[in-house]
């Protein structure tokens, strides 16, 4: 008997039944549209539809991600439609997608599987999209999507309870989500002196260890970074990456880089070790691998030789100089570095599940009460807090003064420092700190992207345009929320054309994406077009308006603003 796993998407019309005893044709002919819109929709994203009956579909799919993703553009489809012709369309779905070994059946899949599928969409609301726990276990960390967890269900004919998450909106822009598993990258050759340092992997497979295991490998890239003969590739671009299974010359065709460095670690007590090798990525050979075994304490005098080492590997020299004075402040107390990197961990997955922030948050307040003078914390803080409805903006702004009091080398109080300076109007404050946050973390894909977004609010849209091409060449995987940046940058441009090839050539879309794909069609004169766009907006955020997405759009000029405003009122975006 033949088995594989599959994520599989479950959907269904919400009271069919009735539906059919008012009006007959009309919903047979919907459910046509409905069954059409699941299969297209499907193929697309790489699924396949493999069992219908009557008012229901089945659907697999390889990928969690794409399952999940294709309910929701089902959704959003559906609503937009129903937008469109003012209601007319009724049928609403109910989708439930579920993780599971399945048996093979000719064309048919069956098994528990497929049960608890069909089942999670039957608890599930109508025009939601529900999720098992398996499913939102391989999901979080690269989805686009915000969940809420919805705790335990006990499901019809299924033993067991089982923890649901209904997807509830888009992941607003967060630095760690990478578009690594649905982005369509066309890689660079590789350029000289080029690396890309993958995620640690944890000895003795520990998963408590992970978040030490993630916080060691970006500090070793910030410090790699600091070499200016080196090209290290972002973060954001090696996190979807599974260093277990990865090819390094897969991995060196598909970043455009000539080496990578694979390192496994494991914190026992109050000793760490360390085991690293650089590998050629055109060969897949070992250019030298080291194992390290050091106190705790001494934890950054590892990280100082490990750079020097792999620096002078490989561009033949180590380049010191203004190194160390770009260094950011280490933590008089390793407890502290300790409890910030458990708040990091939480903080990554902060968009996915509020009780991730809030987590994030404890931790990182811990880390400040360890050694209230470490500044990163101060800084991580403001980033993982503001993502909270409770935020205080005040103790946000004199956190972040803190951070750059206490270690003014911190990039990421740079760049949130930005961020405040251009929510108040001080447009060349801002652009110090942005400047700033760039020279320090150079190879740091999100700090780019978001200065791109202060030089097109402040009237520098081809400064823009420069510095996300500069970001996508260091990851080449970047996360739509910045690749819309691109789309904006053009809009201001007065390139309307251009900017809409750039946002409908967008992984996934965002209501920014298409407030402004639906501005640029109005510019153009197309207003069907741009009702359409609307109505694509409305779908993806029903309860937003121009006002709130003008909250967010901050403009030097008040022309500026006010245009984008009068156009987005025009194409039908409610004020």
């Amino acid at each position: 008997m033949e088995r594989r796993l599959a994520a599989i998407l479950a959907a269904d019309v919400a009271g069919y039944s009735r539906q059919m005893e008012t009006a007959e044709e009309r919903t047979a002919e919907q459910l046509a549209q409905c069954q059409s819109l699941i299969a297209q929709t499907a193929d697309r994203l790489g699924g396949r539809v493999f069992n219908t009956a009557g008012d229901s579909a089945l659907v697999e799919f390889s990928s969690p991600v794409n399952a999940v993703r294709c309910g929701v553009e089902i959704q959003r489809k559906s609503h937009a439609d129903d937008v469109a012709t003012g209601g007319s369309s009724p049928l609403s779905l109910r989708i439930g997608v579920h993780l599971a070994d399945v048996i093979i059946s000719g064309d048919d899949l069956i098994g528990d599987g497929v049960n608890v599928a069909t089942r999670i969409q039957e608890a599930a609301e109508p025009s939601s999209v529900f999720a098992s726990q398996s499913i939102f276990e391989q999901v979080r960390r690269n989805s686009p999507y915000v969940f809420e967890d919805l705790g335990l269900h006990r499901l019809k004919n299924i033993s067991e309870e089982m923890r649901l998450y209904k997807v509830v909106g888009d992941m607003p822009t967060h630095r760690y989500k990478a578009g690594h598993a649905i982005s369509d990258p066309n890689p660079e050759p590789a350029r000289h002196g080029s690396l890309a340092v993958l995620p640690f992997e944890v000895i003795g497979g520990d998963e408590e260890q992970r978040y030490f295991a993630d916080g060691l490998t970006d500090d070793l890239i910030v410090e790699l970074a600091h070499f200016k003969s080196l090209f290290v590739i972002s973060q954001s671009a090696i996190s979807g990456y599974e260093p277990k299974s990865a090819d390094p010359r897969v991995v060196g065709r598909e970043l455009g880089v000539n080496h990578v460095l694979l390192g496994q670690v494991r914190r026992m007590g109050d000793r760490v070790r360390v085991s690293v090798r650089l590998v050629d990525a055109d060969s897949g050979k070992n250019l030298w691998a080291e194992r390290y075994e050091r106190p705790w304490s001494e934890l950054f005098d590892l990280l100082d030789e490990l750079v020097a080492r792999i620096a002078a590997t490989i561009v033949g020299q180590v380049q010191s100089a203004g190194i160390a004075e770009a260094r950011r402040k280490r933590p008089e107390d390793m407890t502290a570095y300790d409890y910030l990197l458990r708040g990091l961990e939480h903080h990554r997955l902060g968009g996915v599940t509020r009780e991730h922030s809030r987590e994030a948050v404890k931790w990182i307040e811990r880390s400040i009460e360890a050694d209230p003078n470490y500044g990163l914390s101060y800084a991580w803080w403001v980033c993982a807090a503001s993502r909270l409805p409770e935020f205080d903006s005040d103790k946000g702004f004199a956190y972040i003064n803190k951070a750059l009091e206490l270690d003014e080398n911190n990039a990421e109080a740079h760049r949130i420092m930005a961020s405040y300076q251009i929510w108040l109007g001080n447009f060349e404050a801002a652009e110090h700190h942005s400047c700033r946050a760039m020279a320090l973390n150079p190879s740091n894909a999100y700090i780019r992207a978001r200065s791109a977004a202060f030089y097109t609010f402040n009237g520098q849209p081809e400064r823009s345009l420069e510095l996300i091409a500069e970001a996508e060449a260091l990851d080449p995987f970047l996360p739509v929320w910045c690749l819309e940046e691109k789309g904006v940058a053009l809009f201001n441009l007065g390139q309307y054309e251009e900017a809409i090839a750039a946002l409908n050539g967008l992984a996934f879309q965002t209501f920014r994406s298409r407030g402004y794909a639906a501005a640029c069609a109005l510019a153009r004169g197309d207003k069907e077009r741009a009702r359409n766009a609307v109505a694509e907006a409305v779908s993806i955020s029903p309860n937003w308006t121009v006002s709130k997405l003008l909250t967010t759009e901050y403009y030097r000029d008040p022309d500026d603003k006010n245009r984008l405003r009068t156009w987005l009122i025009e194409a039908g975006l409610p004020e």
